[in-house]
């Protein structure tokens, strides 16, 4: 099973990667623009299938460590993306989102061992349906903020396109929506688990961090005080906080959320 799963992330990754080139390369012509889209769809559907193996061969949804969460958030990621391709006018913006997903799996193959592959039961505290609920709401907010910092950057090589710069906005407000909801249902999770609402553990503090650098990016911006490249630039600056909350506080400090 986990040669399998782990063959269908290296194939993901591979699509992934070529389907960033063919759209960087669309850039200038729009011959590599289908063949793109087809790359972008294998990805999807091999990440997929390595997250409906995982879910089998563990018996439970693939969302309870950071390798799961990983897949999972790659493939919202993805699928956004090429939702958003398929019912847009704008057909050449993948190349930083498709590169974006890339690197999120490319992370998997280069520095996770082996032993992430590998199904182990779950510590009691994440034997919950509180598990689901908030890590699931976490993931979609992820994917989002991905998505929208990936149309940021195009949007900052292509100036003027204030259609993409409402899609990032729209896209921006709905990823806030779901981490909001994500951290109030952490946070009834962590009372029923730990007895307290809030620990001001280093996730939380970090997650807190993330979710008032987007409120004070969605007022600007509604306030017609931040547009254009400020406004990408603190998209993309948002996602970079996001990273370090997930990669730095996960895997560099210690607390509760210190697992898998």
């Amino acid at each position: 099973m986990a040669a399998i799963e782990k063959a269908f992330v290296i194939a993901a990754l591979m699509f992934y990667a070529a389907a960033s080139c063919c759209y960087f390369a669309g850039l200038k012509t729009n011959k590599t623009l289908r063949p793109a889209l087809l790359l972008a769809a294998g990805g999807l559907a091999a990440n997929l299938i390595a997250l409906i193996n995982r879910s089998v061969a563990s018996g439970r949804l693939p969302l309870a460590t950071g390798y799961e969460f990983l897949l999972c958030f790659t493939l919202i990621t993805a699928f956004l993306y090429l939702v958003y391709e398929i019912r847009s006018k704008m057909k050449n913006a993948g190349g930083p989102v498709m590169l974006i997903a890339a690197l999120l799996l490319a992370v998997i193959v280069i520095f996770m061992p082996e032993q992430f592959y590998v199904v182990t039961p779950l510590m009691p505290a994440l034997k919950s349906p509180w598990l689901t609920a908030h890590v699931s709401t976490a993931v979609i907010a992820y994917g989002g903020f991905a998505f929208a910092a990936g149309l940021a950057v195009m949007q900052l090589r292509q100036k003027g396109l204030p259609d993409t710069e409402n899609a990032i906005y729209k896209i921006t407000a709905a990823g806030f929506a779901m981490l909001s909801l994500s951290i109030v249902l952490g946070a009834i999770w962590a009372e029923q688990a730990w007895g307290s609402y809030w620990s001001w553990d280093p996730k939380e503090i970090w997650a807190l961090i993330t979710w008032i650098i987007y409120a004070i990016y969605l007022h600007l911006h509604r306030q017609r005080l931040l547009s254009g490249s400020g406004a990408c630039y603190m998209v993309i600056a948002g996602f970079i906080i996001v990273l370090f909350t997930f990669f730095g506080v996960n895997y560099l400090m210690s607390g509760l959320h210190s697992y898998g």
